[in-house]
């Protein structure tokens, strides 16, 4: 039978990862039209951009305390307006404080809004009882194409970053809304669930040994993806010989396999179980860093990241249904929604260390053999992969159940 209250949480929240997707986009993407408007130094700049992730670390770890109280579907129903308004004031304002306090702003409400979104993600994953994490995450992959096509267009027409972002608030924002009715469906199903399943359905402490290997994959994850963000066209153009115009082409091409590998990654979950999907992403991730370390020309660096693509796209939502499974086997949902939290803010650590890491050792040593530190780091992420499950541990709860209990 089918249950149309899940439907309707998978469908909102799918819609809240887009929105996410697009809402990020539009702020990384027009980071030089920021600078220009504010008149933000080179030496200022990276002052700003760390102030964004390790907020936003904070602010995750805080959720957690949050949500043991409200519920993440509350605290994604007002951090996903917080998020968006921010945007609207980086745009918006004039002096250097205002920008300082939107970015503030937009930083801790995305801690937030990451938390929830992925602990709703998770639940309602064990609610479906099958592997649909994949499909949240691929949604937010759209939301980042969509929103760097309409930085793109913003860019081209010279038009100012409110005028930017004032449309797309304007439609996204009462569309997140909306939907946040229905983010607690899976939720309040999950929970319901749980607890008779383990007895007691306590959510109590989780104990940091127990998360460390998957927050070790998270991080090594993101050094990755900051690598591929922050260092793909200067490396197409400075190093390979590449014009500037072929140097836009690796991270959107990374982005759309990105997309693709999270669009099919669930099939993969159910077929073969999380660790096999996990070790074969690390290993084709690692392939296409090798790829770009020794790539001849701009072609072949552009298919190495194009590999890339396909091997992180399946590692970090596995992370967070894998951080939610193991703290709910052993102490219960509350401790799922805990695990998730605490696992968050490690994407964040990723972020900042992966492009200041990757930037040094291209000017100390060279960046071809920069290239080859995030390779190594996420060939790692196959040593861990026992930490993902067996392989009947296929959607992140346990084994799947028949079909017949098919919401989807």
């Amino acid at each position: 039978m089918t249950d149309a209250r899940l439907r309707r949480g998978r469908g909102s929240l799918g819609v809240s990862f887009f929105v996410q997707g697009v809402t990020f986009a539009l702020l990384v993407t027009r980071i030089p039209g920021i600078q220009d408007r504010y008149g933000i130094s080179d030496a200022l700049l990276p002052a700003f951009l760390a102030a964004v992730p390790i907020l936003a670390g904070v602010a995750s770890v805080v959720t957690e305390k949050v949500v043991a109280r409200v519920g993440a579907a509350v605290v994604l129903r007002w951090a996903q307006p917080v998020v968006l308004l921010a945007l609207l004031g980086v745009g918006a304002g004039t002096e250097l404080w205002e920008v300082a306090v939107a970015l503030g702003l937009f930083g801790f409400a995305v801690g937030a809004l990451d938390a929830s979104m992925n602990m709703l993600g998770v639940n309602l994953q064990r609610a479906y009882g099958r592997s649909i994490m994949l499909g949240f995450h691929a949604s937010y992959s759209l939301g980042g194409i969509v929103g760097a096509s309409l930085a793109w267009v913003g860019a081209h027409w010279h038009l100012s970053l409110f005028v930017s972002y004032l449309p797309v608030v304007a439609v996204l924002l009462p569309a997140a809304f909306v939907g946040s009715r229905w983010y607690g469906a899976g939720e309040q199903r999950a929970v319901r669930g749980v607890v008779g399943e383990s007895g007691d359905g306590r959510g109590s402490g989780v104990a940091f040994a127990l998360l460390l290997p998957l927050c070790l994959v998270m991080t090594f994850a993101y050094i990755g993806d900051s690598t591929v963000s922050n260092w793909s066209a200067k490396y197409l153009q400075d190093v390979l010989g590449g014009s500037e115009e072929l140097a836009t082409v690796p991270y959107n091409a990374y982005m759309v396999t990105t997309l693709l590998g999270r669009a099919v990654g669930d099939l993969g979950v159910r077929k073969l179980g999380a660790a096999v999907v996990v070790r074969c992403g690390a290993v084709l991730a690692a392939l296409g860093f090798a790829v770009v370390a020794v790539a001849p020309g701009a072609w072949a660096g552009i298919a190495g990241f194009t590999v890339l693509g396909f091997g992180l796209s399946v590692i970090v939502p596995q992370t967070f249904a894998a951080a939610g499974r193991l703290a709910f086997e052993r102490h219960g949902p509350g401790a799922s929604d805990a695990a998730v939290a605490r696992l968050n803010a490690f994407n964040y650590v990723g972020f900042l260390i992966g492009s200041p890491l990757v930037g040094a050792l291209g000017d100390a040593w060279s960046y071809r053999g920069a290239m080859l530190v995030p390779m190594v780091l996420v060939l790692v992420t196959v040593v861990y992969a026992t930490s993902f499950g067996s392989r009947e541990a296929r959607y992140g709860g346990g084994h799947e159940r028949p079909r017949t209990v098919d919401v989807g």
